[in-house]
């Protein structure tokens, strides 16, 4: 079996989609508490309730200092001490196998989010695509976002300690811009 990279970089999978594959140390059920548990997400994304049911809210606040002691850049400063709440809606859910999710953006335009969790073992794959991106320059600012938040992530589930992130950003998203100007 090839294993997935556990730094890959995200591919498109249209025009308007780019996708992610991590194997993560499982059980299935440990990474699904970790998409689906406050303050257990809250350690590598955003923390905040969801209602686990289609249709259901899930209000997330992204508040990167509860993940990373890093810097955030000058125009990230509020939101990584104070906060960012963002309002979102599960479309369909299946624990612990999937959950999709709507995905706010730039000028209301929403996309979507699905996470996928399949067993490997002691291990688990995760697959995020998210699809229904604006534009390239969207999908390059989504794709370095995920890209380091997952670094966090594989880092929380294996028990790491300092977790980069914000130092991480600005190489990953020219890095995107750079791939996805050539799709």
């Amino acid at each position: 079996m090839n294993l997935p990279d556990p730094d890959a970089y995200g591919v498109t999978t249209a025009t308007d989609t780019v996708r992610f594959e991590r194997l993560l140390p499982g059980p299935i059920e440990r990474v699904w508490a970790y998409l689906t548990e406050p303050e257990k997400r809250k350690q590598w994304l955003a923390g905040g309730e969801m209602e686990l049911k289609a249709g259901g809210e899930a209000n997330l606040l992204f508040k990167h200092s509860e993940f990373t002691d890093e810097p955030a850049p000058e125009q990230y400063a509020e939101m990584n001490t104070k906060g960012f709440p963002s309002q979102h809606r599960i479309l369909d859910i299946d624990p612990p196998r999937m959950l999709a999710m709507t995905w706010p953006g730039e000028d209301a335009h929403e996309s979507e989010v699905v996470f996928e969790l399949f067993p490997e073992g002691g291990m688990v794959l995760l697959v995020i695509t998210h699809k229904r991106l604006a534009d390239r320059g969207e999908m390059a600012n989504v794709a370095s976002g995920w890209h380091a938040h997952l670094g966090v992530l594989a880092t929380v589930l294996e028990g790491g300690g300092v977790k980069r992130f914000w130092s991480r950003i600005p190489e990953l998203e020219a890095d995107y811009q750079k791939r996805f100007a050539q799709d």
